[in-house]
């Protein structure tokens, strides 16, 4: 446990490089400070720079795995599935203006988006028929 004068930077390493921030942190260890209803060092490094041990573990990781990694937070999946939504509600709004100018009997009847877009190529083709005769 730190006093008010000591940093971590003054701590001793307990782990190397290549290990884990948190792989001394799993199982009861005898006379730690965690034992003693302390905080020990492994409950600091959590507080302190959460981010840190994540950085870490990432960057030996390809740029692929990494971009795999971000896109199954929740965070990512909420932004992106908000900008689906946005996206979707445009296309629709289009369908549903360029349904408006097609003429069909009953004017209100109902056409997928596949229909609307048929209708609009054969419309456009008999306009272009009318202004050459």
């Amino acid at each position: 446990m730190l006093n008010s004068d000591q940093t971590e930077i003054d701590l001793p390493p307990t782990h190397s490089e290549s290990e884990s921030v948190f792989s001394d942190c799993g199982g009861s260890r005898a006379g730690s400070a965690e034992d003693a209803g302390g905080v020990g060092l492994c409950a600091q490094s959590r507080i302190a720079e959460p981010g840190e041990a994540v950085k870490k573990d990432l960057q030996h990781l390809s740029r692929e795995e990494r971009r795999r990694r971000r896109r199954a937070t929740a965070k990512y999946r909420t932004a992106h599935a908000t900008r689906e939504r946005i996206r979707v509600e445009a296309f629709n709004m289009a369908f549903a203006e360029l349904r408006k100018l097609l003429p069909t009997l009953p004017p209100d009847k109902k056409l997928s988006k596949i229909e609307i877009l048929r209708l609009a190529i054969c419309y456009i083709s008999y306009l272009n028929h009318v202004l050459d005769v």
